[in-house]
């Protein structure tokens, strides 16, 4: 029977990812550090091995090796964010758009190791680059546009935690 209410609120419900939501169901013992990233996990958190406010582990045991989420995510190749970069604007200027992809990537792993570039692909005149996050697909797009100008769109995934990004510039 259907109901007479327009909405209901499995309308406004966000439903993230049917299996896992927003966190592995699992944390690792802690203090661990990530065989491919050196990231560090303790209390409850993973920080860039480089970072030097790592918190104390809650635990005093020894150092355990594991694999972090980005990590795992890079390996599965199931992106979080894609960012398409197109225009007239992008083949003239391929380095420095690169550039700034690589150091806005750096600048936002020093705050969260989790949020990564996983890959940036050149077709033609465009480029697609893939992210371990929807953050940090955000974050490239809104420093393409302060960088360079053009016309930035955000666009988002229904069902799960997918977003794209748009930049484009004649």
């Amino acid at each position: 029977m259907r109901s007479n209410k327009r909405f209901t609120n499995t309308v406004f419900t966000k439903r993230v990812d049917h299996e896992e939501g927003h966190k592995s169901a699992l944390h690792p013992t802690e203090p661990a550090i990530c065989t491919q990233c050196h990231a560090v996990y303790a209390g409850e958190r993973w920080t860039a091995a480089s970072n030097t406010d790592v918190p104390e582990p809650r635990k005093r045991t020894e150092v355990r090796e594991t694999l972090c989420p980005a990590c795992i995510q890079i390996k599965s190749g199931e992106p979080s964010g894609f960012v398409f970069i197109d225009g007239k604007f992008v083949p003239d200027h391929m380095v420095e758009i690169q550039n700034l992809l690589r150091n806005e990537n750096e600048k936002t792993a020093e705050v969260n190791p989790l949020a990564r570039i996983m890959e940036i692909k050149s077709a033609g005149d465009q480029l697609v680059v893939t992210t371990t996050t929807e953050h940090l697909a955000q974050q490239l797009g809104r420093s393409l546009g302060h960088a360079f100008g053009g016309d930035v769109r955000y666009d988002f995934s229904h069902e799960n935690k997918l977003a794209r990004v748009h930049w484009h510039r004649d």
